[in-house]
């Protein structure tokens, strides 16, 4: 009859693989209480678009280059804007805006819709992330993504013309407005849309006018009064114009009217947004 010793009761037992591991080991794992979610998350909307930057950043360039090389070869020395820009160098911010502003709504609602899609939007729920954590983690990175967009294009766009920054304040406080409104707007539809019909509803009929409607190709003044009227209701017309006074020092309207109308829009959609992100509208229930 053989007896088998108990250790006395509080001592611990190790296996042997715990055993075997040194004494540092413990020293060695990652602190899970340590920082904020948001930056996870941040990391993690960041390697979504950068890893396949070809598509999400070399491919909006090139569009805006074959704009560019269209509408510069036929009314290159035809038109004439705010009596001394050359139309190339009128067009440039105008392209470069609206490239921000659509691959803005297509960062922050793409990921969204995907993550539904996939299955795998429940690792973003079931951690402890509060709903500014979520909300600003989407829309930086979706800023994030429309400035390297921008930077692209005026990059490449210095083989056509060389605009200057007359007031580059201006220009960096629109270009991360305008980013945000539409990084906001793509985090709502993402919420909204079940299903990518209803996603390319979204783009299609409301973001796709709004931007090619707002000046992009041309200046308010050449439109008739009636459609000078219906462009100053829309809020993308704002972003633009006010981007386009930080290259040239002239714009449409003031840049202080369009600071307060873009600044207005982007605290009410992101009001909206935050409101759908905590009541868990779509996500949760």
């Amino acid at each position: 009859m053989s007896v088998v010793a108990r250790p006395p009761e509080g001592a611990t037992t190790s296996t042997g693989s715990e055993a075997a591991k040194p004494s540092g080991f413990v020293g060695l794992q990652p602190n899970l209480n340590a920082g904020s979610g948001f930056l996870t998350l941040f990391y993690k909307e960041m390697l979504r678009f950068w890893k396949v930057g070809f598509q999400t950043v070399g491919a909006p360039v090139m569009t805006a280059v074959l704009y560019l090389l269209v509408f510069a070869h036929v009314l290159e020395g035809r038109v004439t804007v705010y009596d001394t820009v050359p139309y190339t160098a009128f067009l440039i911010p105008g392209l470069m805006m609206m490239s921000m502003l659509q691959n803005a709504f297509a960062n922050s609602s793409s990921s969204l819709m995907q993550s539904r899609v996939t299955g795998n939007l429940v690792f973003m729920l079931l951690p402890p992330l509060t709903h500014w954590e979520v909300f600003c983690a989407y829309v930086l990175a979706a800023i994030v993504r429309a400035l390297f967009v921008g930077l692209g294009i005026y990059a490449v766009s210095l083989f056509f013309a060389a605009p200057h920054f007359a007031e580059p304040l201006w220009m960096l406080v629109f270009a991360v407005l305008g980013s945000g409104i539409m990084g906001v707007l793509g985090l709502i539809a993402g919420i909204w849309a079940e299903k990518f019909d209803q996603m390319a509803a979204f783009q299609n009929f409301l973001i796709m006018p709004a931007t090619f409607l707002s000046g992009v190709f041309y200046s308010v003044h050449s439109l008739p009064p009636f459609w000078q009227a219906v462009s100053h209701w829309n809020p993308i017309f704002y972003t633009i114009d006010g981007f386009r006074y930080g290259f040239f020092g002239v714009s449409d309207v003031t840049p202080w009217h369009s600071l307060a109308v873009v600044a207005g829009t982007f605290l009410v959609v992101a009001g909206c947004a935050l409101r759908l992100l905590s009541t868990g509208y779509k996500l949760r229930y």
